[in-house]
């Protein structure tokens, strides 16, 4: 095969890394881009030379990833004074560098800026991805080159996790960054969040239709397609590139079609063996596409407790969850308020604010005779802290009865308050000893935002933990 040349590849290198040359390019392709709220923490895990790890940086497609590496690259020269030339940013996406060792490519930075193998700088992998067997040379290149901070990038959360999980113990770090929480979009356009509930609810509503991505906040043109961009930018590449074959998944197009129900059913109550009965596909190709789509952080599953907030031994059920609202506006439509879906949507979007923080694990639903309760938090004890439920309703100020099953769970564990949403009403009852707050699910989304996640990041605590326990560690 035909070799690319050393000078096309270092063109190319100069052309990705403007800073080196002039700083005001950087500006510019960071003009009017708004910070997410996970880029203090990265950064700081970033600029940890503490521990000799590479960083890998997780999250599905379009939801800043780029943007955030890039901000990093500004803030390292001018609040740490790193030397622009000791930044190498490499976006693997470009055809160019298919076939080509993640090791040519530095070495040949590294010549030709005169570098030995100690020489201290940042190399960013962005799109890491497609490049096979990355995680293989990626720790070779940890250990070879003590001096060097590695951070890669990756949309394709599934091949990610699998391979960090396999190959990366003690050399990688990861940091999940999700679609937009309520609060970052309140942010982004510039919303207050103390607004009063009406004009809350429009920006609620406005973000379950389209406010997971940044792009779609800041650009009109994409908010009017967003079928497309959602479509072809994202569940394609996701779905029928991004390597479901490491999950031995052969029929893409079978999965596409399978998340396009799950996407309309979000938030219902589901079972593996059910699912093969009405879908005709085998229960271990099922298991599959779970793994897959929960990995590429498409989906989340909440699973069942009974009323004492113990897991059925045999019980399979659990509720599947998209992890940003606006995948179904962008399937079936747009959300209206006073659309019939709107519960199911209210509880997704609950769900997407806590499901990258690190107590999702401990968050289930419950289950018992007939009755149920949205959502459960369950120490590791087996001690139930927390039950709420979802609804997009005001009734709950005229009638309790929508309480009564929350109220028999809170009695069994000891638990004096518990939460239920409304539509627009906030208030507070007490009934056998239980008091039952109402706020709306708008409010409800920015409390648990703040409370689950945010709070993490303020307290230097980066997002729930890809990598098993102790895989990570030295």
């Amino acid at each position: 095969m035909l070799r690319v040349p050393e000078a096309e590849i270092l063109r190319r290198l100069t052309f990705e890394n403007p800073w080196w040359s002039d700083l005001g390019i950087l500006d510019q392709l960071l003009e009017k881009m708004r910070q997410r709220s996970y880029l203090e923490p990265f950064f700081e895990l970033m600029t940890n030379r503490g521990v000799r790890r590479a960083v890998v940086l997780m999250g599905p497609r379009r939801v800043g990833k780029t943007v955030m590496l890039r901000q990093c690259i500004r803030r390292l020269i001018h609040e740490k004074d790193v030397a622009p030339e000791r930044i190498l940013f490499v976006s693997l996406e470009n055809p160019i560098y298919r076939g080509i060792y993640l090791s040519r490519i530095l070495e040949s930075f590294m010549e030709d800026r005169g570098y030995d193998r100690f020489a201290d700088f940042y190399v960013v992998f962005d799109e890491i991805q497609y490049v096979e067997e990355w995680e293989a040379y990626l720790k070779v290149m940890v250990d070879d080159y003590p001096n060097i901070r590695f951070v890669v990038s990756g949309s394709a959360a599934a091949a990610l996790r699998m391979k960090s999980r396999e190959s990366g113990a003690g050399r990688f770090t990861d940091f999940l960054l999700p679609p937009l929480l309520f609060a970052e979009f309140l942010d982004f356009i510039g919303a207050d969040a103390n607004a009063e509930i009406n004009l809350l609810n429009r920006h609620f509503i406005d973000y379950l239709n389209f406010g997971g991505f940044p792009e779609a906040i800041l650009d009109p043109d994409i908010r009017a397609d967003l079928p497309r961009f959602i479509a072809s930018d994202i569940l394609e590449k996701a779905l029928q590139r991004d390597l479901p074959s490491l999950y031995g998944i052969d029929n893409p197009n079978e999965l596409s079609r399978f998340f396009a129900a799950l996407v309309y059913n979000t938030g219902q109550e589901l079972s593996i063996g059910e699912l093969s009965k009405e879908t005709n596909i085998p229960k271990n190709t099922l298991y599959k596409f779970f793994t897959f789509l929960e990995a590429a952080f498409l989906i989340h599953r909440l699973y069942r407790v009974d009323e004492f907030g113990r897991r059925p031994k045999r019980d399979t059920g659990f509720k599947a969850y998209i992890t940003n609202p606006c995948l179904r506006t962008a399937m079936y439509g747009p959300v209206g308020p006073d659309d019939e879906i709107m519960g199911a949507m209210a509880e997704t979007a609950l769900v997407a604010q806590v499901v990258h923080s690190s107590v999702i694990d401990k968050f289930f639903f419950a289950k018992w005779d007939k009755r149920e309760v949205d959502l459960v938090a369950v120490h590791g004890s087996g001690d139930v802290f927390l039950a709420a439920e979802v609804k997009w309703s005001d009734r709950i100020e005229r009638d309790h009865s929508g309480a009564r099953h929350l109220i028999s769970f809170a009695k069994k564990h000891s638990i004096a308050r518990v939460m239920m949403t409304s539509r627009s009403l906030t208030g507070a009852f007490e009934t056998s000893s239980v008091k039952v707050i109402y706020v709306p699910v708008a409010k409800h989304c920015l409390i648990a935002g703040t409370v689950y996640a945010l709070s993490e990041l303020a307290e230097g605590r980066h997002p729930r933990r890809l990598l098993p326990d102790g895989l990570d560690q030295e």
